[in-house]
């Protein structure tokens, strides 16, 4: 059906980096302006209106309108390696191969100046040449007509090149071609949603990619939240180009339990009044288990306490650290006692 359809873009008449609510305004000016019964005399009110309700279905869902702007993406590079391979085609000469070498002779099929021109032998010299030779052989010193046999020898050994050597030179020729032209289809940058957990473990995160194939993007020792793994030859393919690579930035999830800031973890611990004032040991859920935090007298809710090496690992082989940040909270129900002290601090007054 995308096939099929004319660019959903164009129908609604939006950008292609347009939001859903740009698209839904779009779409409901545009059913309005074609709907069949505010157009009974036109016969293509109808289809108009169906297509404009297609091209708002596509655009209305981030997955299909993710693989349509994949679909045209490749289409498009498609379009300019066959327009790439046109100009190439154009380029390439058709003249016979003479009494050449290989190299000449490959030189000129892949459109490329030779750098000497090839002499003619004797047996295939123009008609001008055969008739003047004779004369200008009688004024020629015996010492140049001497020179002149090597130089027949040399041509009559190239008129029999062996085919070993051009299909060596075609090889050759053929690889650097390929070496110098070959370009990389663009890379796919996508997002991978990740937890704390996953970075300690260096797990296999899997997203889904505008194609609808499903890649596991491995976290490497010392990720951080906003990093970009780089997934060689994972995106786009496009023949007669080199596969693209997937750029996958990583998004740690900070809802949970537990917050980076590089390399160091974050984590809450409440506390109640009494604890804040007297200080106490407690125990905290730390990424890797079970830890015992002392918690220093008089610490209010700006105090940090942080635990050396307890962070992620970081490529080098160091690693960030723990940080606990206190909060104090109050019980759930009021305690009389805390609240009699708390007045008595306020109002001087003592029982």
């Amino acid at each position: 059906m995308i096939a099929a359809m004319r660019d959903p873009y164009a129908i609604l008449g939006v950008r292609r980096t347009a939001g859903q609510e740009e698209i839904k305004a779009a779409w409901r000016s545009v059913a309005r302006a074609v709907h069949p019964d505010h157009n009974q005399d036109d016969p293509t009110a109808n289809e108009r209106f169906a297509e404009a309700g297609r091209a708002y279905e596509l655009l209305r869902d981030p997955v299909r309108r993710s693989r349509y702007d994949w679909a045209r993406r490749e289409a498009e590079l498609r379009r300019m390696e066959a327009m790439k391979e046109k100009m190439r085609g154009a380029e390439v000469p058709d003249e016979p191969v003479g009494a050449e070498t290989a190299e000449e002779a490959i030189s000129r099929i892949f459109g490329v100046e030779p750098q000497a021109t090839s002499a003619w032998p004797k047996s295939s010299a123009r008609p001008a040449e055969r008739e003047r030779a004779p004369v200008e052989a009688k004024t020629e010193p015996a010492a140049e007509a001497k020179q002149e046999q090597p130089k027949a020898d040399a041509l009559a050994r190239r008129s029999i090149m062996p085919a070993a050597d051009l299909v060596a030179a075609i090889v050759q020729r053929i690889r650097g071609r390929i070496a110098k032209t070959a370009e990389k289809v663009p890379d796919l940058a996508v997002d991978v949603h990740a937890s704390v957990e996953d970075v300690i473990n260096l797990a296999r995160v899997p997203v889904e990619l505008p194609d609808g194939e499903l890649l596991k993007v491995p976290i490497p020792a010392g990720a951080t939240d906003g990093q970009a793994i780089r997934l060689k030859e994972q995106g786009y393919r496009v023949a007669g180009m080199a596969r693209g690579d997937v750029v996958a930035t990583l998004r740690l999830s900070q809802d949970g339990p537990f917050r980076t800031r590089g390399l160091d973890i974050v984590t809450t611990l409440p506390i109640d009044l009494q604890n804040a004032v007297l200080g106490c040991e407690t125990t905290i859920e730390a990424p890797n288990g079970p830890l015992t935090v002392a918690v220093p007298a008089w610490s209010g809710s700006d105090k940090e306490i942080r635990i050396a090496g307890k962070g992620l690992r970081g490529a080098d082989g160091e690693s960030g650290d723990l940080i606990v940040e206190l909060r104090v909270v109050l019980h759930e129900k009021p305690d009389d006692k805390v609240t009699d002290l708390m007045r008595s601090q306020r109002d001087g007054l003592f029982l």
